[in-house]
């Protein structure tokens, strides 16, 4: 795994996940504990909703979009987060999607009061087997910097 700080970072740079397929056990065990709607946690409710079919919640995107992100190894020295911004469910994801994650640097800013760390803002987004984008966010990660 990579191990990257603050000072490895450039605006520009792109870090992207391996794959991670969608299960439906996952999509309901998930909903069931986080957000039961009912689209979420019963293929038929699915099949009768707006969706056509069971899909994943929104929460759920977000955490499989940033466990596929940490497996990069990008973020091994992030300290935190103090938000995230303009946050978009584009597509639905739904059972047997396979799911890749992007991480796409804006721009970096070292810490004038901490001489340890930075922020990087990121676009985050996940992007299904066929290309299409699922999920987007801009993120700000406060990372430990290379102190030799």
């Amino acid at each position: 795994m990579a191990d990257f700080y603050f000072d490895d970072f450039t605006k520009g740079d792109s870090f992207s996940s391996p794959g991670m397929t969608v299960t439906e056990s996952q999509i309901i065990d998930f909903a069931m504990r986080y957000d039961p709607q009912s689209f979420h946690t019963n293929v038929e409710a699915g099949e009768k909703s707006i969706f056509g079919g069971l899909v994943a919640s929104g929460i759920h995107t977000v955490a499989l979009t940033f466990r596929l992100l940490l497996m990069t190894g990008m973020l091994d020295n992030n300290l935190g987060s103090p938000g995230f911004d303009e946050m978009r469910w584009l597509k639905p994801v739904r059972p047997g999607d396979t799911l890749y994650a992007t991480a796409e640097v804006l721009g970096t800013s070292p810490s004038k009061k901490h001489l340890d760390r930075g922020t990087v803002r990121f676009r985050y987004s996940a992007r299904n087997q066929h290309g299409d984008e699922v999920f987007s966010v801009v993120g700000i990660q406060i990372l430990r910097r290379r102190m030799e």
